[in-house]
């Protein structure tokens, strides 16, 4: 008979890890949504990121919060190296290319961190503002930072939401996605917002590595079953799509817990046992945003751009050069990625 004790505090582990799988999953999913380029890297830039906040706190440069500041920053920065440098040229390519240089690029930063740090692990002790305990009950209780942790992926959800649907940014990175050519006519640097994209997402797998350094061993081999983790938790929850990955990972988050008190040792079998379930019955994944949760793209006609952005750029949408203006193929102007309809986009 499974104690009320233990099931809670199994069912507090579960969210820790789908909290820390959500900061990983959300970064993966905006840069599928925007770039639709399928990040392989992403475990490793997590790696990475624990790395940088265990080197800061181990130093006389600062502490844990320091440390979690400069894995959002080296990582991000690492990030934009990483899309200007080589994925940036092949995006007109197949999906299988770009799976291929992302998984050689895991191989290759992968071996230059056990290089550096050695293939020891490293542990560090939580911030001391979160090393105690909430009282929930008389024998419930949760510990500070796993609380911080879930609260940190509550946040993190609630402002990406905010940014894509209420400010300038939110908008051109949802015009882009949906009509990359429109876009670019309208007058927005795509492949600046592109390598802005991919900053935001590799810094949140940094400071998702950061946050999660204080809860286990820090190891050259820590991303590899994160990204795992992460990319089941995408395509459960719909890839492209926040709330999704939200949902889907808190869920492999309690089934890894909860998994291991039913068969011991076999917490990461329903994971995949659900994704199956998932690509068999519902395989666009659970939160799919045509079916009402819209997110990062909407079906735009072209009309709904010029009047949402046109007075953004006026002197790009003005009558007299509007039909002047060249497409961009025949202005010699490249645009990422493959050109989508402006009649219907894939929902995320």
């Amino acid at each position: 008979m499974v104690s009320i004790g233990l099931l809670f505090d199994q069912i507090i582990t579960g969210l820790s890890i789908g909290a820390q799988l959500f900061l990983v999953a959300v970064g993966l999913s905006l840069i599928f949504g925007v770039l639709e380029v399928l990040n392989f890297t992403h475990g490793v830039l997590y790696m990475i990121g624990a790395y940088t906040g265990v080197t800061i706190v181990e130093s006389a440069y600062g502490g844990f919060w320091v440390g979690v500041v400069a894995a959002a920053v080296v990582v991000g920065l690492l990030g934009i190296v990483i899309e200007a440098g080589l994925i940036r040229r092949i995006y007109h390519r197949e999906e299988l290319d770009q799976l291929l240089l992302t998984f050689a690029l895991v191989l290759i930063l992968t071996d230059l961190t056990r290089t550096v740090f050695g293939s020891g692990a490293y542990v560090i002790d939580p911030p001391a503002l979160f090393s105690g305990t909430i009282q929930l009950a008389e024998s419930l209780s949760i510990t500070s930072y796993r609380a911080f942790i879930v609260a940190v992926s509550v946040a993190v959800l609630g402002g990406l939401y905010f940014v894509l649907r209420t400010t300038n940014v939110g908008r051109l990175v949802r015009a882009t996605s949906s009509d990359r050519d429109m876009a670019l006519l309208l007058g927005i640097d795509v492949p600046k917002l592109y390598t802005g994209v991919f900053f935001v997402g590799s810094a949140l797998a940094g400071i998702g590595g950061a946050l999660a350094a204080p809860l286990g061993a820090v190891t050259p081999s820590m991303g590899n079953q994160v990204i795992i983790n992460a990319f089941v938790v995408v395509v459960i929850g719909g890839l492209g799509s926040f709330s999704g990955a939200f949902v889907g990972a808190y869920a492999i988050g309690l089934l890894i817990a909860l998994g291991s008190m039913v068969v011991s040792g076999a917490g990461q079998l329903f994971p995949f046992l659900a994704m199956i379930a998932v690509l068999v019955f519902k395989p666009e994944g659970l939160f799919n945003p045509e079916e009402g949760v819209p997110e990062m793209t909407t079906v735009l006609e072209t009309e709904d751009l010029r009047r949402e952005f046109g007075a953004l750029w006026p002197s790009t949408t003005s009558p007299s050069r509007s039909t002047t203006r060249r497409s961009p193929a025949s202005s010699g102007r490249t645009v990422p990625g493959r050109r989508r309809s402006t009649t219907c986009c894939r929902g995320r």
